[in-house]
């Protein structure tokens, strides 16, 4: 499967910008699964500086300095990605998940290394009694941690409703968890809560999701979405995917872009400028399959 994305963010200012300097984290990976064929970042108005360099979990960032008057900033990623299968195979036997969690500590491998980082506390995600009682729900003793991972997911979509209208990108998770609604960012926020706070190490996904009109509509061009789900690593395995808010595994209909501790890690367009006053955004995703 060949997909054609494009990613178009544009801000509205009230008043001119005098300068403006952001990060863009726009630029798929290229995984085992995903293969980045050609990517292409136009802003307007042109950048006076441009960078681009790898950040500390292996995503592509470039750094840009707009320093000319603007009353709109219009950034628009071009990709294509070849997607050749699945990310990591679930398998249908694994250690359980007790041992899993007490193993990442002194499991000095780079895999293991790796991993434990995603264990703690982050930005935007804390580790609380009562996330690690909802998990255990599905953490039962010596169950398999795969079949517990899917349990989970399969419990946030169930309990959880989606909401685009009662969070925003700073809403508490523990506000999510008491208010039972949300959007992707803060189902993946919560599973991942959920998961530290049993032990376990967890990232946070950010991506793409192929979505389909429904039966007899045309396909509407930008109406494509952002996306986020969680990864958890499985020691003997690897990291397994699980996307709570449609409670699947990820399939070549998510395209990965970039993964940290939580969304702050990887926000696709963050940061300062001087002057400015109100501002409106619009995104328009569209993600458009060539090989159909």
């Amino acid at each position: 499967m060949i997909y054609k994305i494009v990613h178009r963010t544009t801000y509205k200012y009230k008043y001119p910008v005098s300068v403006a300097n952001h990060v863009a984290c726009l630029k798929p990976r290229s995984l085992l699964h995903q293969e980045l064929a050609q990517s292409e970042l136009r802003i307007q108005p042109p950048p006076a500086t441009r960078t681009e360099r790898v950040d500390y979990f292996g995503n592509l960032l470039c750094f840009f300095s707009v320093q000319e008057p603007h009353k709109e900033l219009v950034v628009e990623a071009r990709s294509e990605v070849v997607m050749q299968g699945n990310a990591t195979p679930w398998p249908k036997n694994a250690i359980p998940w007790e041992e899993a969690a007490r193993s990442l500590p002194g499991d000095h491998s780079p895999a293991g290394l790796e991993a434990y980082q995603f264990g703690f506390e982050s930005p935007r995600i804390r580790m609380r009694p009562e996330f690690a009682s909802y998990a255990l729900e599905s953490f039962t003793p010596e169950r398999p941690m795969p079949e517990a991972l899917l349990d989970l997911t399969a419990r946030i979509h169930k309990d959880f409703r989606f909401d685009a209208k009662v969070t925003n990108v700073r809403t508490p998770t523990e506000e999510v968890f008491r208010e039972r609604r949300g959007v992707c960012q803060d189902f993946a926020h919560l599973q991942i809560a959920c998961l530290r706070s049993l032990n376990l190490a967890a990232r946070y996904v950010s991506g793409y999701l192929r979505t389909y009109p429904p039966p007899g509509r045309p396909r509407l061009v930008g109406a494509d979405a952002s996306h986020a789900w969680v990864s958890a690593y499985c020691p003997g395995i690897g990291w397994l995917d699980m996307d709570p808010t449609n409670n699947v595994v990820p399939s070549n209909g998510h395209v990965t872009l970039a993964w940290g501790r939580d969304y702050s890690d990887v926000s696709p367009l963050r940061g300062l400028i001087l002057g400015g006053g109100a501002h409106s955004l619009k995104v328009a995703v569209d993600m458009e399959p060539l090989d159909v």
